[in-house]
């Protein structure tokens, strides 16, 4: 399974030149079978590294366009009445794939932005009163631009605690840029890329991810973590129990990626601030200071004893 994670990292990273710590966090987000929030400016390629993550794996995908006329059933797909059998059937929208990208979701309205809520936290959509099941992986990759602020609408707590990370792409180096001009006068395109593993692949590789070992003093190192977020002072709404959640589930991922098969404390910190930071609102007496959300969590990381000892089964 490390063989074929490894060609997947290796598709992205042809695909989105010199950020191979970003592409390891998308698949940290992939075998843990969590949703993915991209925020950065336009133009460092957030829908490419999308495209990039659908074109390699042997899937569904779809890509949604959000804009402020969408309306849910666009999303979730309608009912439609058939005269021939006097029944209505179902119209399966494009949240229907494998792997969906949501492309400048906070362009939505909270109306349609809410259909996304029940799917992205249970794999079903219900219309109608009669719910169906989405296919499995099931990976819901969202861009927003936190820059241009006019005909937006900021994304419910509620739907931000469904992403497992948000994360930034951030300008190339020099030297990436470089190779970006270069693969664009060659005449590469994200369309050539060819799957390298399938859904079953994904799919074994996240059961092999289930099997990583956690030691108790894990567990108590992650609620240590989150809980501190909720007595900040500086923090009116700390993590919830799906951040807790979501850090077991991304350090058993974190750890078999990178060849052990149990997790370390330093798992746990260096996928706080992905996992964390957009899951925190501080407080109003400190939103107009330079204090920000992920100065909090690496004050806490700070603060917080992290376990001794040996982690392994």
């Amino acid at each position: 399974m490390q063989v074929k994670a490894d060609l997947l990292r290796k598709s992205l990273n042809s695909a989105l030149k010199g950020k191979p710590e970003l592409v390891d966090l998308v698949l940290v987000c992939l075998f843990s079978e969590e949703h993915l929030l991209i925020e950065d400016v336009p133009g460092l390629g957030k829908t490419t590294l999308a495209r990039a993550l659908a074109k390699s794996i042997g899937g569904s995908w779809n890509r949604i366009q959000f804009t402020p006329d969408i309306l849910p059933g666009d999303i979730t797909g309608v009912s439609v009445f058939n005269q021939a059998s006097n029944n209505f059937e179902f119209h399966f929208g494009p949240i229907f794939s494998n792997f969906v990208l949501a492309d400048e979701i906070n362009r939505a309205s909270p109306r349609t932005q809410s259909a996304l809520l029940e799917v992205m936290a249970e794999r079903t959509v219900t219309v109608d009163g009669v719910s169906h099941k989405v296919p499995r992986p099931f990976l819901v990759v969202a861009t927003q631009n936190p820059v241009e602020m006019d005909g937006t609408y900021p994304l419910p707590e509620a739907q931000l605690d469904r992403f497992m990370m948000r994360v930034s792409i951030g300008y190339p180096s020099a030297e990436s840029e470089i190779e970006i001009l270069k693969s664009e006068h060659e005449g590469c395109s994200i369309d050539d890329l060819q799957p390298v593993i399938s859904l079953e692949d994904v799919a074994a590789i996240s059961a092999q991810a289930k099997q990583t070992f956690v030691a108790p003093s894990i567990f108590d190192y992650i609620t240590r973590i989150t809980n501190a977020t909720r007595t900040a002072e500086d923090v009116t709404l700390g993590c919830s129990p799906r951040a807790s959640l979501a850090l077991l589930k991304a350090a058993r991922v974190r750890a078999m990626m990178l060849g052990r098969s149990y997790v370390l404390p330093s798992d746990i910190q260096d996928l706080a601030i992905p996992i964390c930071a957009h899951r925190l609102i501080l407080a109003s007496a400190y939103q107009s200071t330079r204090t920000s959300v992920d100065e909090v969590i690496r004050r806490i990381i700070k603060e917080v004893e992290s376990p001794h000892g040996d982690f392994s089964e």
